[in-house]
């Protein structure tokens, strides 16, 4: 035993395990599931108290993104779904071939083609087996699916959600390990990793106030980026970005990350992008379990938005939200005041989804649009009506209106013409929604092999080590297609996992 290992009062930390798994959330979880199904003993390690558990996992809506050639592969996932459920629902298909066509788009081909091919190809596989570990699925209709003449039609390859969104996913995960007797100690924050012979052999953690020294064959690291360090969001993703809210944990502090890079890991990836959406400007700092991700804003696609001269600064119907939102949540913190407002007619009101109806939202509402000019706090009121006037008279309304598809319905003649569901503002009462912008996982990360080794500067491996989740660096460049954060999280999760525990039964530690 190493010498620090007696002093912790927490007798889990004193035996020697094959696979230690750092972070408690969807990836870490994954990971440790996988491993114990291979025979190894597993030891999770988790920063937060119990009450916090689970990193962003907990705050996520639950979009899940895989490929599938139709509702025949659904069920498979979801065999709650009955014939009377699917009668009115056009689920279409979602191949391969076009998750990694979003991917490369979203990404401007930058993505990592050899990890984005394993996580396009494997994603239908996943998702069975997660959903085989106790996760329910139902279709997200509203959220994915608005109903045209009487049907609900699909759109962008998101037909299932996790039923009861990051809390259930958690829930089934944790009681999963549960059933596996897998241990987990809580406030045991990973430091350094312990190295022999340049090898990974275990982790020094600080548990109780106590440095323990932990011993094992091989460490997973799925710990999260650094979206919750406002120093390190100031240092990699620019200024400003330091003012940020946070939209999930307070625990994601990048430690990870850092301690792989000390050992020799290959930083890899976009280290100065991020997924940050439109969040409620009085949020606060970081995510409130018991709203969720209900203050994120994402309709701004049938409505228009503003900065504080009353400027429109995106082109609001560049694509579905799942598309756009977590590229467009960057662009606000550009503005003056890191602020905005999503800004729509009661013509569209029954699209909007229920985050726009909770009691903690930041809304203005008016019978006119001047009258609501004047209530868009820190917003100049000439300049809104100016552009919403430019706005309504740019809107080409002989096209038919369909917010299930890109329906071309766009304006013409603006500085920043709006491309699709171009609605004049027109039909009272009119209301709006003051936003700023919210992080939820940063991009950079490590460099990792197809199993989920962690790769060093010079293109070796480093022996015992392997990442998963936020934590694995190319995949995601610039923008983000959602639900594949937990498809990833849950695919290298599962790869990691088995590949360590592989790597621990071999001995070759």
């Amino acid at each position: 035993m190493h010498k620090h290992a007696e002093n912790t009062t927490n007798p889990i930390l004193r035996a020697k395990y094959d696979v230690l798994v750092v972070g408690g959330g969807n990836a870490a979880l994954c990971a440790a599931l996988s491993a114990h199904e291979r025979g190894a003993r597993v030891l999770i390690l988790e920063a937060a108290p119990y009450e916090d558990r689970g990193g962003n996992s907990h705050y996520t809506g639950g979009a899940f993104r895989f490929a599938y050639k139709g509702v025949d592969d659904l069920r498979q996932i979801s065999p709650e779904m009955t014939d009377s459920e699917l009668e009115n629902v056009d689920f279409g298909s979602y191949t391969e071939e076009q998750f990694l066509d979003d991917m490369f788009e979203l990404t401007e081909y930058r993505t990592d083609p050899d990890l984005c091919e394993l996580l396009v190809r494997s994603s239908f596989e996943t998702a069975k087996w997660v959903a085989g570990k106790g996760v329910k699925l139902h279709p997200g209709l509203g959220r994915q699916a608005y109903k045209v003449d009487g049907k609900f039609k699909f759109w962008g390859g998101l037909a299932l959600h996790i039923s009861g969104g990051g809390a259930e996913l958690l829930r089934a995960l944790y009681a999963a390990a549960e059933q596996r007797s897998i241990p987990i100690a809580y406030r045991t924050p990973a430091v350094e990793l312990i190295r022999q012979d340049g090898k990974v052999v275990g982790i020094k953690a600080r548990s109780e106030g106590t440095d323990v020294e932990i011993e094992a064959a091989a460490v997973i690291l799925a710990c999260g980026g650094f979206e919750s360090n406002p120093e390190m969001r100031a240092r990699y993703l620019g200024p400003g970005w330091d003012l940020a809210k946070v939209r999930g944990t307070r625990y994601n502090m990048g430690e990870g990350l850092m301690m792989a890079l000390r050992a020799g890991a290959r930083p890899y990836g976009n280290w100065s992008g991020c997924h940050s959406v439109a969040w409620d400007v009085n949020a606060p700092p970081f995510g409130d379990l018991d709203i969720g991700d209900q203050f994120q804003k994402h309709n701004y696609p049938f409505g228009i938005v503003v900065n504080a001269r009353g400027d429109r600064f995106i082109d609001e119907g560049a694509n579905f939200h799942s598309h756009t939102y977590a590229k467009y949540g960057a662009e606000i913190l550009k503005q003056p005041g890191m602020y905005a407002w999503q800004v729509f007619d009661t013509k569209v009101t029954h699209l909007l989804r229920s985050e726009y109806r909770i009691r903690r939202v930041t809304k203005a509402e008016a019978s006119t649009l001047e009258e609501l000019a004047a209530k868009l706090t820190g917003v100049d009121a000439q300049g809104f009506l100016e552009t919403a006037r430019a706005f309504n008279a740019a809107c080409q309304t002989d096209i038919p209106f369909d917010p299930n598809i890109l329906d071309k319905r766009a304006t013409h003649g603006l500085a920043i013409d709006k491309t699709n569901w171009a609605n004049p503002l027109d039909t009272a009462p009119y209301h709006a929604y003051h936003v700023t912008t919210g992080i939820t996982f940063t991009f950079g990360g490590l460099k990792v092999s197809q199993n989920g080794e962690v790769i060093d500067l010079y293109d070796g491996i480093l022996p015992g080590l392997y990442a998963a989740g936020e934590m694995v660096g190319g995949l995601f460049y610039g923008n983000y297609a959602s639900g594949t954060g937990l498809m990833s999280g849950a695919t290298f999760g599962r790869f990691a996992g088995a590949h360590a525990a592989e790597f621990a039964a071999a001995g070759m530690h």
